[in-house]
């Protein structure tokens, strides 16, 4: 059957490939993006402008992937991702859409690097810079419009590499924790093409990676609500000098905490 969906930040990696995606299902696509270009309409989400939230009006779904995409960006940017996805939730109440799709991050859980704990949904977030911060206000401003009617899910995007094949592998960052956050393109796909599909969600936030062994992150709450079956997975591995980098990330994360917890015992 088919949907009508928009999508914003549709220049961009993830939504070029999401835009193939649907194009492939026979959907029919409303593509938003700063500037135009063939086939997207130029939309600045900082501003909210009926000229371009009407294009939501009626849709099977909003894919919000408009943002800093940035994880070392600053508050001003997390302060302009809050704004653009309030503006992008607003146009969907106002205009009608069935359900938004939040492209939400890991950076959300980050904290919990090496904690060893299970990463699911309902664990208490631990972002640890404006970016995450930025994401986790997208989540909990969702809760709000989903009291309102309107559905919304919020993935944690694992790491979808913006580069031709996206390989995992070694050359991946920030180590273990790097390399089993992969996320396949066609995993990537099947997962959203499920979110505009599944029945019976009026709010979700689900963890959004590969299958990859060993990861602590739970995906059997995505797998369960909206019918994902990932077909892909990586093991995570690390070389000597891998190895050791990830030992002092580990011994660096430690020292920041403890810094941090004196900091808040401290007077100001």
């Amino acid at each position: 059957m088919s949907r009508i969906v928009a999508i914003t930040g549709a220049a961009g990696n993830i939504g070029r490939k999401l835009s193939a995606h649907c194009v492939g299902l026979g959907w029919t696509l409303r593509r938003l993006d700063r500037s135009a270009m063939p086939g997207v309409i130029a939309a600045d989400l900082l501003q909210y402008d009926d000229t371009w939230a009407a294009s939501f009006a009626g849709v099977d779904a909003v894919i919000h992937l408009a943002g800093h995409g940035s994880q070392f960006g600053d508050w001003r940017m997390a302060q302009e991702n809050i704004d653009m996805t309030a503006n992008v939730l607003r146009a969907a109440r106002r205009h009608g859409a069935r359900r938004v799709i939040f492209a939400s991050s890991n950076w959300v859980m980050v904290g919990y690097r090496f904690a060893g704990v299970t990463i699911t949904p309902d664990l208490t977030p631990h972002p640890l810079t404006p970016y995450g911060m930025s994401k986790l206000a997208g989540e909990r401003l969702g809760w709000d419009v989903a009291q309102q009617g309107v559905g919304f899910i919020a993935f944690r995007i694992g790491w979808n590499q913006p580069v031709p094949g996206n390989r995992p592998g070694p050359h991946m960052t920030m180590g273990r924790w790097g390399q089993q956050m992969w996320l396949s393109d066609r995993d990537l796909c099947q997962a959203h093409e499920r979110a505009v599909l599944a029945e019976g969600v009026d709010f979700a936030v689900l963890n959004l990676m590969s299958d990859n062994p060993g990861m602590p992150w739970d995906i059997e709450t995505t797998k369960r609500v909206i019918g994902y079956a990932p077909q892909d997975g990586w093991t995570a591995e690390l070389d000597e000098a891998k190895s050791a980098q990830e030992e002092m990330a580990r011994r660096s994360r430690a020292l920041a905490a403890d810094l941090e917890a004196q900091v808040m015992l401290s007077e100001w």
